[in-house]
């Protein structure tokens, strides 16, 4: 009789041999998730009940498995409902908790998974042990302490038992009738008051990534190449010094787009290894994969590229004016054609941008890139743009729970006012309390038939002013890269890019990124659908949620603008940026 009963004194068996895998944790971390290589490890969660804990293992769960990491959480309450429902509260029952925890933790991480485990666990011995399980068979181990005080705890008592804890209903609770003993020497400590998730997430994320954990890609930090204001000084004068060549407009507004993170996690104009991934893959693949589709290169002459080739340093200059200095520079032939065939789809002149690669140098160089202090134009609109930091810091400040883009090369019209009103009322129904827009026109070169960027941002700004977008939620910024009309390509870049700034929604139009052929007979060059179509398939994208464009027109009966309905075909008239720019052009009211 006595042997049926369960007590937290159990039987150790004698007769069990620990057996070897046939499969290693590489060979195990090649085949699961979408970023190669193992990434086993355990994050321990510790601190009081009501800290954060869970709440933060969860978001930091949903991180990483939409960025393509294997993770899992094991939550306290959890797993007291099943693998330890037979344990109580008594001392013993907990240091039996936290075992078993720690050893279910250890089958994850080896198994290639993140196992993150929320749990008060209020011993140091315990944790300690937790560590140990994962050091003697070499694991990664973390201890995240959630350091939230027992007053802001028991303010929050999201279950009420605190409460109860003081009433004495609950014996033994953590932090009243029972010890909680603070860790150490955890790897993390975070302090949940005024916090926001997202920032303890990327907190916990940084410091995986400095261990190796995670790849550089899945962390979503802005690299700012911009020499710091206290050490600008000393490398202008150096740059003043270095042999230089001098660079396009063109050549500069990519310059910003690097300098200013966009384009992160790259470090440079590319090398002829990072060209390479971009050109067939559409991604970089060196540190996890990150979706970059559109090459960005620095073309230079032969007569520089045999000037400079023997250099370790060069200064980049506009209009005689130090802007940058390219570190350890690399050389390599510019395929124009390769290049154009595999970006655009095509090899033809009457492309506006093809044209510029055509005419541009036969050699390419890429190479760390320090720049000389933020780039301005001085065309009255620098005000408008903001870097993708300054853009984080403005969505926070306006307490932001979702931020959803849309870029434009043209004026905003009608049509484009509703898709962007619907989109922040479907968020609005699906739970987000400030969903925010994002109103990010190209700042960068475009064709010459397009409406300038001056013009395009006083119209946003009365589209605002007006009330037809609400100015109380909606950030009016310039992105500063070049258009290319490089269609479902391009389109990728648009998202991709703003990800550096906390976008977590991107609404795609009809024919992104697209124009008319410039070869009879008279057609576009890209499928009108294939925009949206790509986005929603590629890679690296996966945490940005694509918002298809509905089609929308002017609806003659109700006279106003409206979603396309098909059953009334005759009643609605279409728009287009195209007719658009030509009723502007002649002078013309819509």
């Amino acid at each position: 009789m006595a042997d049926s009963v369960i007590s937290s004194k159990l039987r150790k068996a004698t007769n069990v041999f620990a057996e070897q895998h046939k499969v290693s944790r590489s060979e195990r971390g090649e085949v699961l998730g979408s970023k190669g290589g193992f990434r086993g490890c355990t994050i321990w969660f510790t601190g009081l009940s009501g800290a954060g804990k869970t709440t933060i293992s969860f978001a930091l769960e949903e991180y990483l498995v939409a960025r393509g990491i294997p993770s899992y959480g094991l939550d306290g309450d959890n797993v007291r409902t099943g693998l330890n429902k037979n344990l109580g509260f008594a001392q013993e029952d907990r240091e039996e908790n936290i075992r078993r925890v720690a050893e279910v933790g250890k089958l994850f991480a080896d198994s290639g998974v993140v196992a993150l485990c929320s749990f008060v666990s209020p011993y140091n011995k315990d944790r300690d042990l937790a560590r140990q399980l994962h050091k003697e068979v070499g694991l990664p181990f973390f201890e995240v302490h959630v350091s939230t005080s027992l007053e802001e705890c028991e303010k929050r008592d999201v279950k009420g038992l605190y409460k109860k804890a003081r009433a004495g209903l609950i014996k033994g609770f953590t932090g009243i009738d029972q010890p909680y003993e603070a860790p150490i020497n955890p790897e993390l400590a975070i302090n949940t008051v005024n916090r926001s998730v997202d920032d303890c997430v990327q907190q916990i994320v940084e410091i995986l990534q400095t261990n190796e954990i995670l790849p550089r890609s899945v962390v979503e930090k802005v690299i700012d190449l911009t020499v710091p204001e206290e050490s600008l000084e000393k490398a202008v004068a150096e740059a003043e010094d270095l042999p230089s060549v001098e660079i396009t407009k063109l050549d500069l507004q990519w310059l910003q787009v690097l300098g200013e993170g966009w384009a992160s996690p790259l470090t440079g104009f590319m090398r002829e290894r990072e060209f390479l991934q971009c050109q067939h893959f559409n991604c970089l693949l060196d540190d996890g994969v990150t979706n970059q589709s559109v090459p960005i290169v620095l073309p230079i002459s032969t007569e520089d590229k045999e000037k400079l080739a023997s250099c370790k340093q060069i200064t980049l200059r506009y209009n005689g004016v130090a802007k940058a200095i390219i570190r350890d520079p690399e050389f390599y032939e510019h395929r124009k054609e390769e290049r154009c065939a595999r970006q655009f789809g095509m090899f033809n002149d009457g492309h506006p941008y093809i044209k510029m690669i055509s005419e541009s140098g036969d050699w390419l160089v890429g190479g760390e890139v320090e720049v000389l202090g933020r780039i301005k134009w001085n065309d009255g609109l620098d005000h408008y743009r903001l870097t993708p930091t300054e853009l984080r810091a403005k969505f926070k400040e306006m307490h932001a729970d979702a931020v959803f883009a849309f870029q434009l090369r043209n004026p905003v019209h009608n049509g484009h006012a509703l898709l962007m009103n619907d989109c922040k009322r479907q968020l609005v129904e699906r739970g987000y309390m400030k969903p925010v827009l994002l109103l990010h026109p190209l700042g960068g070169w475009t064709k010459d038939d397009d409406v300038p960027l001056s013009v395009r941002m006083e119209q946003h700004k009365a589209i605002m002013d007006e009330g037809v977008l609400d100015p109380d939620s909606t950030v009016l910024a310039i992105f500063p890269s070049p258009m290319m009309y490089a269609g479902p390509t391009e389109v990728q870049w648009h998202a991709k890019a703003r990800m550096s700034t906390g976008a977590n929604f991107y609404i795609v139009g009809r024919d992104p990124a697209g124009m008319p052929h410039p070869s009879p007979p008279k057609q576009d060059i890209y499928e009108a659908t294939h925009g949206g179509k790509v986005l929603e398939m590629a890679p690296g994208l996966t945490q940005l949620e694509i918002i298809p464009f509905k089609v929308a027109a002017y609806d003659k009966k109700a006279q106003a603008m409206a979603f396309f309905d098909p059953h009334r075909r005759e009643d609605f008239d279409f728009i287009s940026g195209t007719r658009m720019r030509g009723l502007a052009r002649s002078g013309v009211m819509p």
